[in-house]
């Protein structure tokens, strides 16, 4: 069901203009958590793909709500690795509408775990400047902002122009000469620092109010994304089985579940 959010978030304060109205479908205490905004390309490469989906994993493993765009790529990347139940989308449409089509599937099930958010009412379609509203809507959610890939004449540089305007910090994948220009122009200019290793990344921002206390096992870390049960049961096969007989973990619809112990 759509509702409009009916309180204050002061993060968005940063915006040019605080939204009249803000539309929501899904758990709004995701709003109270901290969060972090990765956007990118929506043709990253291969590398930028992993490393995406490696960051958005661990930063939502240590407590962080991952926010992005719903777009194919590196948002859609990003959503699914952290978890739905980790994830804000922001939408460039009415939620009445699912968009881009292709990832319907993902808003939907951002719907019922997560939470999509939108400044726009029902019925309204995807116009080119809504995007240009959205973009803005994600970097303010986020305390900081990571773009993982992004070439030169990127959509993405119009998010890094709100960034700094916010005067919020900026982090990129470490690329090759060649390869995500735009961040490494970024790099170049001083506009923003490189992440060379996640794991140190993840130290530094997660949110350690909300960290296991088993952090250092990889296989809970894993479990705490939210997983489904094919991925664990591939991953670690034979640790799943021993997890759920001792209660660690709950099996429900096909996901997995950390329990809180």
């Amino acid at each position: 069901m759509i509702e409009e959010i009916n309180f204050h978030i002061d993060s968005l304060e940063a915006m040019k203009m605080y939204p009249e109205k803000l539309y929501f479908i899904g758990d709004t205490s995701l709003l109270k958590r901290k969060q972090i905004s990765i956007i990118g390309s929506r043709k990253p490469n291969q590398y930028a793909r992993l490393k995406t989906q490696e960051l958005a994993q661990k930063l939502a493993a240590s407590g962080v709500c991952v926010v992005s765009g719903g777009a194919i790529g590196i948002d859609a990347i990003a959503h699914r690795a952290a978890g739905y139940a980790n994830t804000i989308v922001v939408a460039a449409t009415g939620l009445d509408k699912r968009y881009p089509q292709i990832n319907a599937k993902l808003i939907e099930e951002v719907e019922r775990e997560g939470l999509v958010l939108s400044q726009f009412q029902e019925g309204v379609p995807s116009k080119k400047y809504n995007f240009v509203l959205r973009n803005e809507l994600v970097v303010a959610l986020g305390d900081i902002l990571v773009v993982s890939y992004a070439d030169l004449n990127s959509g993405s540089m119009r998010s890094v122009e709100y960034a700094l305007k916010m005067g919020k910090e900026i982090y990129v994948l470490a690329h090759r000469i060649g390869e995500s220009e735009a961040t490494n122009r970024l790099l170049s200019e001083g506009k923003a620092k490189a992440i060379y290793d996640i794991d140190v990344f993840v130290e530094e921002f997660g949110d350690k109010k909300h960290r296991q206390s088993k952090s250092d096992d990889v296989f809970l870390l894993f479990c705490a994304t939210n997983p489904s049960y094919d991925a664990a049961l591939a991953k670690f096969p034979s640790r799943l089985f021993e997890a759920e007989l001792s209660g660690e973990i709950e099996v429900k619809n096909g996901r997995v579940t950390l329990l809180k112990g």
